[in-house]
């Protein structure tokens, strides 16, 4: 089975899941630091599909896998941040991701750790999924 790891960081997902028997297709990741990071601890290889900025990246250009994961960035939801919600620079980029599955059309299952982020504006919890 095959997966793409989308807001990689250093790589958590693709640690269990290639532990678990799966094979990583690709990343994408913006923070260079934690690109270099994942690239020094996952031994990346030669052709496997990569791209930097989920706002660059077409739905075309991905490689077809089973699985999309993504964790997506939270600062705008943390009681740290400026709470400016799922419309917030950095955690909007969720909404990058949806895009991405409606312009591929098959509807893959994904996994998030967005998933259950406490919803600041409510209280109740998000089903992002």
């Amino acid at each position: 089975m095959y997966f793409l790891d989308f807001f990689a960081g250093i790589g958590l997902f693709r640690l269990g899941l290639e532990q678990a028997g799966w094979t990583c297709k690709g990343h994408c990741e913006i923070d260079k630091y934690a690109n270099m990071s994942y690239q020094a601890m996952h031994r990346i290889k030669g052709g496997e599909w990569f791209e930097e900025d989920i706002t660059k990246v077409s739905a075309q250009s991905l490689p077809d896998v089973d699985l999309w994961t993504g964790g997506f960035p939270c600062q705008d939801v943390s009681m740290a941040g400026e709470r400016r919600g799922l419309y917030g620079e950095r955690t909007g980029l969720f909404f990058e991701f949806v895009r991405l599955l409606r312009e591929r059309g098959d509807h893959k299952l994904w996994s998030s750790t967005f998933a259950m982020q406490k919803h600041l504006s409510g209280g109740g919890f998000l089903a992002a999924a």
